[in-house]
C-alpha cells in the first residue's frame, strides 16, 4: 500500500480490516506503511488509559488517543518522527511454527536489515512480561511492536523511530511514580532514533525504501503496491465508526 498519513482511528481500523480481509481470503499477505496525523498515543488492548496517559495533556497538545486491537504497552506516535509498519499475514508463511516470539523475530529481521541498509546496527531483544520484543541499538530501544493473532493469522504493527522528541513523549505517557521531567531523563538513557545514531537527517521516504528492501530480502517476497480493496475500505469505515471512534472501546479496559 502507499505510504499513508491518517488519524489514529482510521489507522487502527485499516489495520484490523486488512487482517480480516486476509483471514477471509480476500487479499494476500499485506505490508502497510503509515504515519499518524495528528500525532497520537495508542494504548494496548488491555491497557488502562488513566494509568498510562496524561489525557488532558493530549487534548491540549492536539494528540489523538486510541486503543489498539493488539496487546502491548502504551506508545506515542509522532507525526514527524516515526514510520509505522503493519504486517497482516498467515503465520505459516512467516515461520515454521506458531511460536509468537519466532514471528516477532522474523519480522524484526526485516526491520534490522532495513536499519543495516541505513547504517544502523540493531539487536533483537525478547522483551519481558511487561514489554513486547523490540529492537535496540547499544541497549536503547529504536523499534517496538505489538501483535494480535486470529485463526492462524497475525497482525503485527510496529514503530521505527526516525527522530524522537522525548520531552513531548513523556508529557503524554505516564510512568508510575515518576514525574514527566524524570521520565524524560530516563528516556535519554533508554530510547534512541535513526537520526540520533547517524547524526544527520534522514527522510521518511528513505526509511520506507530501506524497510521495503529489508522485507523483500528477509521474507523473500515481491511487493506490489495497491490501494485498499472495496471490502477492506467498507470494513475499515465500519470499524472506525462503530469501534475505534467510540468512548466504549477507547476508555474501557478490554478483556
Amino acid at each position: 500500500m502507499p505510504f499513508e498519513s491518517c488519524d489514529a482511528t482510521w489507522n487502527m481500523a485499516v489495520d484490523e480490516a486488512v487482517l480480516q480481509a486476509c483471514i477471509a481470503g480476500k487479499v494476500s499477505n499485506t505490508l502497510r506503511f503509515y504515519r499518524w496525523n495528528p500525532s497520537a498515543v495508542s494504548v494496548g488492548r488491555n491497557g488502562t488509559i488513566d494509568d498510562q496517559v496524561y489525557f488532558q495533556n493530549a487534548k491540549q497538545l492536539g494528540v489523538d488517543v486510541v486503543r489498539r486491537c493488539s496487546g502491548g504497552g502504551t506508545v506515542y506516535h509522532d507525526y514527524d518522527g516515526e514510520v509505522t509498519y503493519s504486517v497482516a499475514a498467515k503465520i505459516a508463511d512467516l515461520v515454521n511454527n506458531s511460536d509468537i516470539t519466532s514471528v516477532y523475530f522474523k519480522i524484526y529481521e526485516a526491520v534490522t536489515d532495513a536499519l543495516r541498509i541505513l547504517g544502523v546496527s540493531a539487536d533483537f531483544s525478547q522483551g519481558d512480561a511487561k514489554n513486547c520484543p523490540n529492537l535496540t541499538v547499544g541497549g536503547k530501544k529504536i523499534s517496538g511492536s505489538s501483535q494480535t493473532l486470529s485463526r492462524g493469522y497475525v497482525l503485527q504493527h510496529g514503530t521505527l523511530l526516525r527522530r524522537v522528541d522525548l520531552y513531548k513523549m513523556f508529557q503524554l505517557l505516564k510512568l508510575k511514580n515518576v514525574s514527566c521531567t524524570q521520565a524524560t531523563q530516563v528516556g535519554y538513557q533508554k530510547i534512541t532514533s535513526i537520526e540520533n545514531e547517524l547524526r544527520h537527517n534522514v527522510s521518511s521516504d528513505t526509511v520506507i525504501n530501506a524497510l521495503k528492501q529489508g522485507f523483500k530480502a528477509i521474507l523473500k517476497i515481491q511487493l506490489q503496491e495497491s490501494p485498499l480493496t472495496p471490502f477492506e475500505k467498507e470494513l475499515a469505515e465500519k470499524l472506525c465508526k462503530e469501534k475505534y471512534s467510540t468512548k466504549e472501546w477507547t476508555f474501557k479496559q478490554q478483556k
